[in-house]
């Protein structure tokens, strides 16, 4: 038995239905009601436990009797609870999963992290061995996603079999939150996307995510971090996929990054007072991100893990086509793209001639 926490988030949906479809029994821990419909998981022949994270009476219990446990669940935004809530969430709940796990003789865990989580190594990509640096401006979910990695040391250092699949920017289908490059897509096709910033990050098909935290569950080192991504993309290289899966024109505003993130300021200083539990689609933190146009390097996952990654363009197809399955886009209709796995076929030809093609 497989234990997934997280499993409504966007890495969560895509692992519960990659681990189904190779015959794995797959248990998830739910926060509320577990009869509660819940899209990312409805029909899905999956076994639902309630509780909590943050509750280590609850995580014991769901955690009891699985062998392996993949600890996807983690809070992003202020907006979803405050700075607090992101802590006890992201890093006591890592704990809670952690410390269940080794006194339930858990054979594996695997956590994920984030990019945001690793130091930057200027004019070079990061990789896993670079610390995070505390003294530079990070967002409450970069500095918690720090704290938890330090979790899942003390952790191994216990005996527990634990190890690290850090993620950058996921794209790619089942996105119900959606997640921000979702958003972005969605307000792209509907013509809400009036402006977007240069810059660029490293984005990660959640395809890839999926497979490498696979990878890491079966091949990774005990207490080892590995950095997951597909691809860095620019900006403008994501516009143009957009363009080309939506049919819509690139924004008219490319706006210069210091402008952007003076706007970006201002915006989300009104936001708080107007809508507090709305993230804004380009946050300060967010047009930071990409005006550092950090690299992340992931040859320790292509070495020890078997780590391959593969396009950004299928992804974003793939992501507009569950979008249009769901009946969220404008007049499109569903362009069937089947996810990785030991079943996928190539992308369609004619979508995928519609695609830019991306440097290697």
């Amino acid at each position: 038995m497989i234990l997934v926490t997280g499993a409504t988030g966007h890495l969560g949906a895509n692992l519960v239905r990659r681990l189904l479809r190779d015959g794995e029994d797959v248990r998830v821990l739910l926060r509320g009601d577990v009869h509660a419909r819940t899209p990312a998981l409805d029909g899905l022949a999956v076994q639902r436990v309630g509780g909590d994270v943050r509750d280590a009476r609850s995580v014991a219990r769901a955690v009891d009797g699985c062998d392996r446990v993949f600890h996807c669940a983690a809070l992003k935004s202020p907006a979803d609870g405050g700075k607090r809530e992101i802590h006890r969430t992201n890093v006591v709940g890592t704990r809670n999963v952690l410390d269940a796990a080794l006194r339930h003789g858990t054979e594996r865990v695997v956590v994920t992290g984030s990019f945001g989580a690793t130091g930057e190594t200027r004019g070079r990509p990061s990789t896993e061995d670079v610390p995070y640096d505390p003294f530079r401006r990070h967002t409450p979910y970069a500095t918690s996603k720090a704290f938890a990695e330090h979790e899942c040391l003390r952790a191994a250092a216990a005996g527990l079999d634990v190890v690290i699949a850090a993620s950058t920017a996921i794209v790619g289908p089942h996105d119900y939150g959606p997640s921000r490059a979702g958003r972005a897509l969605l307000d792209f096709a509907h013509g809400r996307l009036l402006a977007y910033p240069p810059g660029g990050f490293e984005f990660v098909s959640v395809d890839d995510l999926v497979e490498g935290h696979l990878l890491a569950m079966r091949h990774g080192r005990p207490g080892r971090k590995y950095l997951l991504s597909t691809r860095f993309m620019t900006m403008d290289a994501l516009m143009d996929l957009f363009a080309a899966v939506t049919g819509r024109p690139r924004p008219p505003l490319r706006v210069p990054g210091p402008l952007m993130a003076g706007a970006a300021e201002v915006l989300h200083g009104l936001a708080r007072t107007v809508a507090p539990h709305r993230e804004p689609r380009f946050s300060p933190a967010a047009v930071r991100f990409l005006r550092a146009e950090r690299k992340a390097d992931c040859s320790r996952a292509r070495a020890e893990l078997g780590y391959r990654p593969t396009s950004v363009a299928t992804a974003v197809e793939q992501a507009h086509a569950c979008f249009a399955r769901r009946g969220l886009l404008p007049g499109r209709h569903p362009r069937v793209v089947p996810p990785r796995g030991p079943s996928s076929t190539p992308l369609p030809a004619a979508a995928a001639q519609r695609l830019p093609k991306e440097e290697p």
